[in-house]
């Protein structure tokens, strides 16, 4: 297969794979993993896994280490350290102890089967250990669960196992070395570790942070790309030349580009290597599984799914609970790291390579962790359901939890219901409290809802998307709800019960933009606060106010806007500055222009007659410029004539739609 056949192949497969597990809501790197089993040489044979592309897939791993690195500083660490030196270390140690101990005794009561080394099951427990960041991380943050009780640990684990691939990539390479060698090999790799990375840490800082400086003010965007590539590839070269591997010199290029002020535009310059190389190197992985070995040993491979998984939530759960956390607690965060992770697959290939493991036994194991990650999104989804199905304690905790959100909502009447106590929902709140009003206020972290509370606010700890907890804070008594936080299924949710049990309630809903702006209404939000267009609006208010528009006029053009639902401000001419990996461009209303020519059946047209056609293709007549350059503001009677440029207001695909209708 020649390059540009395999590249074709490459981005056929990974683009199929990946639309079909993102249209399923499952993370990008299954598709990857299962797009590699598919093409890969053991199924349709039509990519083979050789050495040249194992080394190319090798970079995902170097970008995926840089990138690490650059999310990690000691800030950080130092904010989450008692989850993070806690229960994160006491998992690390537990597991790997327990683990190996668990292989080797496997190894003793079926000799025939379990041929593994004293090396191999060290290895293995270091691969056990890890859980998917990628995965848990994307899936709380669509959960709105970072900042609870249980996120807050979760998080903490997963930097910790981060930090723990770092001196794991160093011991696999060591363990796989003859017996006589090793010692001096592990002690040789350690202190060369410790050597480059003092050297580097000491003064690379300041070094890159002065050359950095210099390229950036050279403002060349290819140099400063080059340059990144250049120090990523080179800190990782440095490290391979001195005994060690090349993802700990890309973690440590990332480290100490994380403290300079260059952070921000290095993640999204070397976000587009980092995703292709990354997407590379899982394909790369998901072409070692033999489907047929799974498909002939599949009860061995359902014992190597259930058992780990089962092991990890019990062991967490232990550990969890050692730490001070409630029962419930305990048992989401055991959950939430039951699987295995990304980094786990970098840790298994070099097990692989220095064949600690046998062949047979690696392709079981793969197939166990890719298995385990496809079933993480149920596990989380039905984490609520298992917990209050598994832990009685909990119906109290959540009992006792509602009965002091309706103890502190009992005595109030006519109030106000604030969902999420962001920023947002403390200004309101303020507000509020200067005019006298009453509030109460939900939200689910726990340290801020302490702070908060201890300062006077009317603020508990509870789930606004809970029907329970919504009566509990009085929504039959209430005289509005305000949901302040940017969320979209728990916005949802939030208007569902609130319609459900008071559907004259008037409910304000903040978004970021005016994207779901129709879907909230239609939901039931009273009103719609976009903050791009209010900012906009109030921006506009200002500088008509200052070149000595009347105050009164000014106050009655922005309310004219929103009782018009920003009808004004809806599209805008996209650029390049505009892209958001949170939008999708095709969601995302925008304006087009369109030049009607002599030869276009629309001349002479009044805008009441072409109403019809832009209603059917769902967009809006936002402006008319003639062809002498006047601006014209659209009426019902302004005729269409040759030379115009029609304004349309639209999503892109409906702007295509009538472009081509109206030159027709």
């Amino acid at each position: 297969m020649s390059g540009l056949d395999f590249s074709l192949v490459y981005l056929l497969a990974a683009v199929l794979g990946v639309v079909l597990l993102r249209s399923l809501k499952l993370p990008s790197m299954l598709g990857y993993l299962l797009t590699g089993t598919i093409v890969g040489p053991h199924l349709l044979g039509m990519m083979e896994n050789n050495s040249r592309i194992r080394s190319v897939a090798e970079f995902g791993v170097v970008f995926l280490m840089f990138v690490l690195g650059l999310e990690f500083n000691l800030s950080k660490l130092r904010t989450m350290r008692r989850h993070v030196l806690g229960l994160g270390l006491l998992q690390v140690a537990a597991t790997m102890l327990l683990a190996t101990t668990a292989i080797l005794g496997l190894r003793w009561l079926v000799p025939g089967l379990w041929q593994i080394p004293w090396q191999g099951a060290l290895a293995l427990s270091g691969v056990l250990t890890m859980s998917s960041t990628a995965i848990v991380v994307k899936l709380m943050a669509d959960r709105m669960e970072v900042d609870s009780e249980h996120g807050k640990r979760v998080v903490g684990v997963l930097l910790f196992q981060d930090l723990t691939v770092v001196p794991l990539l160093i011991l696999i390479p060591a363990l796989a070395t003859p017996g006589s060698n090793m010692a001096t090999t592990m002690v040789l790799a350690m202190l060369k570790a410790a050597a480059v990375v003092g050297v580097l840490l000491t003064g690379g800082q300041y070094v890159m942070k002065y050359w950095l400086g210099v390229v950036a003010r050279l403002r060349s965007d290819e140099l400063f790309v080059l340059n990144l590539l250049l120090v990523t590839l080179g800190l990782a070269w440095l490290t391979e030349r001195a005994g060690l591997s090349l993802a700990l010199g890309a973690f440590i290029a990332g480290m100490l580009i994380s403290e300079t002020p260059f952070k921000q535009q290095v993640e999204a310059e070397i976000r587009p290597f980092h995703d292709l190389l990354l997407g590379l190197f899982f394909i790369t992985i998901g072409m070692l599984l033999d489907w047929k070995h799974v498909f002939a040993h599949w009860q061995w491979i359902l014992v190597l799914v259930t058992l780990p998984v089962l092991f990890k939530i019990g062991l967490m759960f232990v550990l969890t609970r050692l730490t001070g956390a409630s029962s419930g607690v305990a048992l989401r965060t055991a959950m939430y790291l039951a699987q295995a992770g990304e980094f786990g697959f970098v840790l298994l290939n070099l097990t692989l390579k220095g064949g600690l493991v046998p062949a047979p036994l690696f392709n079981a194991i793969l197939a166990s962790m890719v298995l385990s990650m496809l079933a993480t999104p149920f596990i989380i989804t039905y984490s609520q359901t298992l917990v209050m199905r598994l832990l009685r304690t909990e119906w109290m905790l959540q009992s006792l939890q509602v009965t002091d959100i309706a103890r502190k909502a009992i005595a109030q009447s006519g109030h106000v219901i604030i969902c999420g106590f962001g920023r947002s929902g403390q200004n309101l709140a303020r507000m509020l409290a200067a005019e006298n009003l009453a509030y109460i206020a939900l939200d689910l972290d726990p340290e801020r809802v302490r702070q908060a509370s201890a300062a006077g606010d009317s603020v508990v700890y509870g789930d606004a998307s809970k029907p329970a907890t919504l009566a509990a804070a009085g929504l039959l008594r209430a005289k509005a709800v305000a949901i302040t936080f940017i969320g979209m299924p728990q916005t949802l949710r939030i208007l569902n019960h609130v319609r459900a049990a008071a559907p004259n309630l008037p409910v304000i809903v903040r978004t970021q933009n005016d994207q779901h702006l129709e879907k909230l209404r239609d939901s039931g939000a009273s009103e719609v606060v976009p903050e791009a267009i209010e900012g906009s609006l109030m921006l506009a208010g200002h500088v008509l106010a200052l070149m000595g528009v009347p105050m009164r006029r000014v106050i009655r053009k922005v309310q004219e806007q929103r009782d018009q639902r920003y009808s004004l401000l809806r599209g805008y001419f996209h650029g390049a500055d505009d892209d958001s990996p949170d939008i999708s461009d095709e969601a995302q209303e925008r304006l087009g222009i369109v030049s009607i020519s002599s030869s276009c059946a629309c001349i002479g047209q009044t805008v009441s007659t072409l109403r019809p056609l832009l209603a059917r293709h769902n967009t809006t007549l936002a402006g008319l410029r003639r062809a002498d350059g006047v601006q014209v503001m659209p009426q019902d009677t302004t005729a269409i004539q040759a030379g115009d440029t029609l304004v349309i207001s639209g999503k892109p695909f409906n702007l295509a739609e009538v472009e081509a209708a109206l030159l027709q």
